[in-house]
């Protein structure tokens, strides 16, 4: 009795921690997705219509499946942690009510009683670890056949993308720019011409100064942008931390430990 009851407590335990930690893995993929289209929008705005067009067109296809994608992340939820959490409590219960039969003094009776309540937990646990591995693989194929189906519609807007159209439409907006640069009078550039001879000395001089100044931002703007992205990287990590230790309150004192041993 005592051993059942310990490594359904243990196991089920592990299962619960590590499928937590796959659902956040899965939500956290589905916002960085956002994310990038997000972007991809954005980047669709600056462009040629036909660009435009196509991108919108696969950005929304890669959104429908961050909405299959967060269906899952609830599914999983609720059909998976949820069922695995309840073992924490259910395995106490078991072990306090063996206790309670074991104290009893009619000898006969409690070794009957304590057959049951084994034959019960593990009627009980056979039939919850079926439906709950069901489960997740129910859900993870609905999931990926959705998306198959929606990352097939991406690449189909991608391939029926037409470069040459959308370069001929740049080819007239660069045109009609060099024609309407061309109209205009160019005074300033004619004075500067006139600078340019009168002043060469000044004009190298402050050129050179000008170089080492950007060269000097350059080299002091790179390490900050890379501390950044450090910095970006570690409270992603601890913020993954954080979110398993606030999972973790919710089950037992026993679990815990238990589940910390594992992680050890």
């Amino acid at each position: 009795m005592e051993a059942t009851v310990n490594n359904a407590e243990k196991y089920l335990g592990q299962f619960c921690m590590l499928l937590a930690s796959y659902t956040r893995k899965n939500a956290r993929l589905r916002d960085k997705v956002d994310l990038l289209i997000k972007q991809i929008m954005d980047f669709a705005n600056t462009e040629n219509p036909e660009l435009r067009r196509c991108l919108k067109d696969f950005g929304e296809e890669l959104s429908k499946i961050q909405d299959y994608r967060q269906a899952e992340v609830e599914r999983l939820d609720a059909k998976v942690i949820e069922p695995l959490k309840a073992y924490g409590p259910l395995t106490k219960s078991k072990r306090a009510e063996a206790n309670v039969q074991k104290a009893s003094v009619d000898v006969n009776h409690t070794t009957h009683q304590l057959e049951e309540i084994i034959l019960k937990f593990q009627l009980q646990k056979l039939k919850d670890i079926k439906a709950i591995f069901s489960n997740f693989v129910t859900i993870e194929m609905i999931f990926h056949a959705k998306a198959l189906e929606m990352y097939t519609n991406a690449v189909q807007h991608l391939n029926n993308f037409d470069e040459e159209k959308d370069l001929e439409a740049f080819k007239s907006k660069v045109s009609i720019s060099e024609l309407e640069n061309d109209a205009r009078p160019s005074h300033s550039s004619s004075t500067f011409e006139q600078s340019q001879v009168s002043q060469p000395g000044k004009l190298l001089r402050e050129a050179r100064k000008e170089r080492k100044k950007s060269n000097g931002n350059k080299l002091e703007t790179t390490p900050r942008v890379l501390h950044a992205h450090f910095q970006e990287d570690e409270s992603e990590e601890e913020e993954e931390e954080e979110e398993e230790v606030e999972e973790l309150q919710d089950v037992s004192d026993d679990e815990y430990n238990l589940y910390a041993k594992v992680r050890k």
